[in-house]
């Protein structure tokens, strides 16, 4: 292996291929026009631990009967590098899945980050966040916990187990010693408790559900399982297990997306 020395200044390597993905800069790339349905929430997302989130919070509401939680669900590729279409970028100038537009409101309301989406709707429709001041700073305490900590597992040790050209001691050694301590926390909390901020399911769960349930399960990383020794993380896995046969969380997964050209 090569040794890798820094330059001055960093240098993109493909800056002048056509290959799609990230690059350095933000913004539209191309024209796009996204469908619009009619039900008063248009999501546009994929089925990623963060995409999941949101159909699992919607088909939730819908559990709970509450009136106008009804969505259209449109596919992002963002193998195909449909994030960055000129429609999509103007709901979420960051150009990531998910993003969600209200069109219930006048105005319509666009919405992105899922941990946004999550409080968004938690608030609209005064459900699975707790309205005492101790139960709702709980739980975004652990909402926020979620987004700061989950591109560690996700970005880190995802990328670097599962993703990288070729394995390399050091980063997995990193993100893998960080996504134990994770777990481990989530452990430790869920021996006291039913579920993440306390003795009822919220927005906290499904935030962190759609992460750490699915790694503690082993449903995001092959092998990541045996890797991680989860076995070891008994409270963490029954909550995982529990959470996966809520009605609202198996139906969130099992949404169906329409692609952008029908």
């Amino acid at each position: 292996m090569t040794k890798y020395e820094l330059s001055n200044v960093w240098q993109w390597e493909e800056e002048n291929s056509n290959k799609g993905g990230n690059r350095p800069t933000a913004g539209e790339r191309f024209e796009q026009k996204l469908p619009v349905g009619e039900a008063p929430f248009q999501l546009y997302s994929l089925g990623t631990p963060n995409g999941i989130k949101v159909t699992i919070m919607l088909e939730e509401l819908k559990e709970l009967d509450v009136d106008g939680a009804d969505y259209d669900l449109y596919k992002i590729n963002i193998g195909a590098d449909e994030q960055f279409g000129s429609d999509f970028v103007k709901i979420n100038p960051n150009s990531k899945i998910p993003a969600l537009v209200d069109q219930s409101q006048s105005p319509r309301v666009e919405i992105f980050e899922s941990g946004s989406i999550l409080l968004y709707l938690a608030e609209k429709f005064n459900q699975l966040i707790p309205t005492d001041i101790h139960g709702r700073t709980e739980t975004l305490n652990w909402l926020f916990w979620q987004i700061g900590s989950g591109p560690y597992v996700g970005g880190g040790f995802g990328h670097f187990f599962a993703y990288a050209p070729e394995p390399m001691k050091y980063p997995i050694d990193r993100f893998t010693m960080e996504t134990k301590r994770q777990v481990d926390l989530l452990d430790k909390i869920l021996a006291q408790r039913s579920y993440i901020a306390g003795d009822t399911y919220t927005i906290a769960d499904i935030a962190i559900w759609s992460w750490y349930g699915r790694l503690a399960l082993g449903k995001l990383y092959e092998g990541s399982y045996a890797f991680l020794n989860m076995d070891e993380y008994t409270h963490l896995l029954e909550w995982s297990h529990r959470i996966a046969k809520r009605p609202g969380v198996q139906k969130g997964l099992a949404a169906e997306y329409q692609p952008l050209g029908e």
